[in-house]
């Protein structure tokens, strides 16, 4: 029975740097690195440890809202925005009418006399 011997695989520093790069920025996990490279979680943590541009006491939260959840969101924002337009539309119908009303029984155009000179 012949055992299978693990080549012993080595990244360059640049490779390291891009890598904990796009962690810092959250565009990737440790979890997809080390699936994507096979390379075990814990040499990740250890380039980020050396070449991470966040202190160590800092950390990044990446937090994904659900589509669902954002287009809920995002049309509940557009049926308040339609109500308050639809509210505007009424006041200005009422202000027309009235001026019209006042317009007929002043005989004449009360907008032009409310206008100031120019």
């Amino acid at each position: 029975m012949k055992l299978d011997r693990k080549v012993r695989r080595t990244f360059s520093t640049a490779f390291k740097k891009e890598k904990v790069g796009l962690i810092d920025k959250g565009k990737i996990s440790v979890r997809e690195i080390s699936l994507i490279y096979e390379v075990s979680q814990t040499a990740v943590y250890k380039w980020i440890k050396k070449y991470s541009a966040l202190a160590e006491t800092e950390r990044v939260v990446v937090e994904k809202i659900s589509e669902q959840a954002k287009n809920a969101e995002l049309l509940k924002r557009i049926g308040e925005l339609e109500r308050v337009i639809g509210k505007k539309q009424l006041e200005l119908d009422y202000y027309r009418s009235a001026i019209e009303v006042i317009n007929e029984e002043e005989g004449g155009d009360i907008l032009k006399k409310s206008r100031p000179k120019q």
